[in-house]
């Protein structure tokens, strides 16, 4: 009887110990001025992507071409671009689709390399070296070279973009996880589990997966930053989001070679948002890696 009331001892108390450090690593994050700081702009750009067309002052898509590039001023904060649309308007409403599209391709990413890091780690052997090799000769490209190509084939859309950024960063999260699993894979908890008659995918996405866990994470936080300036990127490039998107990039591609002329405003406020929301995520990614890695 006392035998089988200490093994309920110690998992309870394991248990309490486990939400104790979980209270412990939110508290932690909560009291950071860094990840306060970055939660604030990620939360206005959030509010901006759900109820922009609501705050938009005036029609984003609407044109007025008698009232072209107008300077900022008291009616159009942010100035007009070519067309005569407000720029502050587009700059709010745009927001909706790269916090669609950057959170989407990052949640792709994230559960195909957690997926494939969890099978190359756990079973070792000949698959690790095949798609190892695989993963080292994707790593070696670059991210927008690979995206551009897939979408000169697949062709430009939203979901196109989706998958490419996300199959992207496949390999990446793959490796970070892997990692993270060879440091498991020997450990008692997983030996017992083996022991027990329990199957090779219960063991690695019940057992091990919650072990991993905090690396998974801090990997999706930065692999945010950079979906958002991927995305961007793409656009501006006339891969990604295609008109008549309110979308930072396009802007920037539609607008850029307005500068010479002096009309500045037509780049810098699009441009600003981009770099406030990439700025946003590496403060929270920042903070959550250094909580994780205490």
């Amino acid at each position: 009887m006392t035998g089988a009331v200490q093994p309920a001892e110690a998992q309870a108390a394991s248990e309490r110990a486990l939400q104790a450090a979980r209270f412990e690593t939110l508290r932690a994050l909560v009291r950071s001025p860094t990840f306060l700081a970055g939660t604030a702009i990620l939360l206005f750009w959030v509010v901006c992507a759900i109820f922009g067309p609501l705050l938009a002052p005036l029609d984003p898509y609407a044109s007025d071409p008698l009232n072209s590039l107008l300077p900022p001023d008291r009616v159009h904060w942010f100035g007009t671009d070519q067309l005569g649309r407000d720029i502050f308007s587009r700059v709010i409403v745009g927001a909706r689709d790269i916090l669609t599209i950057a959170p989407l391709a990052t949640l792709v990413g994230t559960v195909a390399g957690t997926t494939l890091g969890l099978l190359i780690g756990y079973f070792g052997g000949w698959l690790d070296n095949a798609l190892g090799r695989l993963i080292d000769a994707l790593l070696a490209l670059p991210l927008v070279v690979l995206a551009l190509a897939a979408l000169a084939a697949l062709g430009a859309s939203n979901v196109t973009v989706v998958l490419v950024i996300g199959l992207t960063f496949t390999p990446i999260t793959a490796r970070t996880v892997r990692a993270a699993v060879l440091a498991e894979r020997h450990l008692d908890y997983v030996d017992a589990a083996q022991l027990r008659g329990e199957r090779a995918p219960y063991i690695m996405f019940a057992e091990i997966l919650p072990n991993v866990l905090p690396p998974v994470i801090v990997e999706a936080t930065v692999r945010l930053g950079y979906a958002i300036f991927a995305v961007a990127t793409l656009s501006f490039l006339g891969f990604g989001i295609q008109p008549p998107s309110a979308d930072w990039g396009l802007a920037l591609s539609e607008s850029y070679a307005l500068m010479t002329g002096g009309a500045w405003w037509t780049v810098v406020f699009d441009a600003g948002a981009i770099a406030t929301l990439v700025v946003g995520v590496n403060l929270v990614a920042d903070s959550v890696q250094g909580v994780f890695d205490r």
